[in-house]
């Protein structure tokens, strides 16, 4: 059953065609997936174990989508195959079986139903019947908002999280013009959206490198070199051939989720790419590539658009954000800093990598490594110690004359940490969703809290310019009183400059006053819907 190479699963032809048969008679409503009602019956005519249907089941949805697609059920049923061998159901059996000799499992009564099936459907109208991903969601945003989605359409966490959204906090954000605020309005793409991964640093920190180095070749328009050699934002995503896309293209296609990037104008989307290429790591994980940030004398060199305003953009979209740096390149700049600052709130995304650390012997990496901990506790404000992965992430050997065998074990330790936190993006990506998800809805909450406070303090006559501009001056106070009325987590608060700039160009008499059943719907919605809609589609065998 051992085998050195893994071969893969996805191409093996006759399996492949005998496990579609089997999913068109497993996914009763035909809707390309496969939920915990349908797995519990199907998975019955094995005759394994619960606690080992458990497990089949939470390999199978490692991404914790609350559902089976076709490839998942093919991994789930290859899983049950080993199983009734003898072999131990865990990720490493099935990524070390010989694949292409795996008989497919025995499954008790499943003929009976194979017979009666036949010549319903064929192989093709199978396929045309399950797609990776239901287009059927991506219509309820064309609604209006608030419009009731049957339950029954609800078929995985992220369906649930969209009809919240459409339900209850898009109306909210709407009527306190959240999106002018804080984030813009939310589409179907932002929720069907692969993971992302952003690179940021100064330039000649090895970023595009890195990002080769991952995907062990080049993408479509990368430049590398001592120079700002990048010098755009650049999206590396799958796509069936090489090419790249412009900006303003990528910002109008429904279903990338860029199209929030349009409010940063022509000057942005100028200096906005997307490159698109065939590539299987690519499949479950997006690159965002970045322009080096500034340092020095051109930090005086002003750019055409809202820098720190796309970086922030893009941490609220990203799964993992990683901060470069090399051993001589350890200064915070200005912009850095501006940019570092634009992450708040968002920390738990932040990695630190120091690159190219076989520039140093081992001494001088031990002093490097202090120095860049002291420089990053001036601008994170934060007692913890962020991660720091070191290595030399290119395609060239270490340098070991630099690095001594020590270091050499120390960087393959490193990158082999650095790889595993990357290859565990795609598990965690529906658990960061909701996480998002819900601190979005913290925000909007607030806002809506902040804005019909400011619309309340408006006097109903006389001397509106005045009372206006005495309510900006005192908006770390007004903060405070809504923070103290309604008992809210002064965390979940943004920041009163930010604030004070975005409110001066809004006429406060014009804002909405309070909509409690608005605001309760929303509570409601973190305080049952979004639980409910964990505890619907957890392992169907818990």
């Amino acid at each position: 059953m051992e085998s050195d190479s893994s071969p893969k699963k996805w191409n093996l032809k006759e399996q492949r065609n005998t496990y579609l048969q089997w999913f068109s008679i497993a996914d009763e409503d035909g809707d390309g997936r496969l939920t915990g009602n349908d797995a519990l019956k199907f998975f019955a005519m094995s005759n394994l174990s619960k606690p080992e249907l458990k497990q089949v089941w939470a390999i199978a949805d490692s991404k914790r989508q609350g559902y089976l697609g076709f490839y998942e059920f093919m991994t789930a049923m290859q899983l049950v195959s080993l199983a009734q061998a003898g072999n131990e159901i865990s990720q490493d059996t099935i990524s070390n079986a010989d694949l292409e000799r795996l008989q497919p499992p025995t499954m008790e009564g499943l003929a009976k139903k194979l017979k009666k099936h036949s010549g319903s459907k064929s192989e093709s109208a199978i396929v045309a019947c399950h797609p990776a991903e239901s287009p059927i969601p991506a219509s309820w945003f064309n609604s209006k908002s608030g419009k009731k989605i049957p339950l029954k359409s609800v078929t995985s966490i992220v369906d649930g999280l969209k009809k919240s959204y459409i339900e209850k906090l898009r109306p909210l954000e709407k009527t306190y013009q959240f999106q002018d605020f804080v984030s813009p309005l939310l589409t179907s793409s932002d929720f069907d959206a692969k993971p992302m991964v952003m690179l940021l640093g100064q330039y000649s920190t090895g970023k595009t490198t890195f990002i080769k180095h991952l995907l062990k070749t080049s993408y479509p328009g990368a430049h590398i070199g001592p120079e700002p050699t990048t010098d755009r934002f650049v999206v590396i995503t799958s796509g069936p051939d090489e090419r790249c896309i412009p900006g303003n293209t990528i910002a109008v296609q429904a279903d990338m989720p860029y199209s929030g990037l349009s409010s940063f104008g022509t000057a942005f989307l100028s200096k906005f790419e997307c490159s698109q290429m065939p590539h299987p790591l690519l499949e479950h994980v997006t690159f965002v590539d970045t322009p080096g940030v500034l340092s020095g004398e051109k930090q005086r060199t002003q750019r055409s658009y809202d820098f720190t305003g796309v970086t922030s953009w893009f941490a609220a979209k990203c799964d993992l954000i990683l901060l470069l740096f090399d051993p001589h390149k350890l200064d915070i700049s200005d912009e850095f800093k501006r940019v570092i600052g634009s992450l708040r709130g968002h920390d738990d995304k932040i990695r630190i990598v120091l690159n190219k650390a076989d520039q140093v012997d081992a001494q001088q990496l031990m002093r490097v490594y202090g120095a860049l901990l002291w420089s990053l506790g001036k601008v994170l404000n934060t007692p913890e110690v962020m991660r720091v992965y070191i290595g030399s992430f290119n395609d060239k050997p270490i340098r070991e004359t630099a690095a001594g065998p020590l270091g050499m074990e120390l960087f393959q330790k490193e990158q082999d940490d650095l790889l595993s936190d990357l290859n565990d993006i795609p598990k965690k990506a529906c658990d960061r969703r909701i996480n998002e998800f819900v601190k979005r809805a913290r925000a909007a909450k607030v806002h809506a809290h902040i804005v019909s406070h400011l619309k309340k303090e408006m006097p109903a006559l006389m001397g509106k310019a005045k009372a206006q501009q005495k309510l900006l001056d005192s908006l770390d106070e007004q903060f405070a009183k809504v923070q103290k009325e309604l008992h809210l987590p002064p965390g979940d608060f943004p920041s009163v400059e930010e604030y004070r700039e975005l409110l001066s160009s809004y006429n406060f008499d014009k804002f909405e006053k309070l909509r409690p059943k608005m605001v309760q719907g929303v509570d409601d919605m973190l305080a049952y819907d979004i639980p409910e809609l964990l505890k619907k589609f957890r392992n169907p065998y818990d």
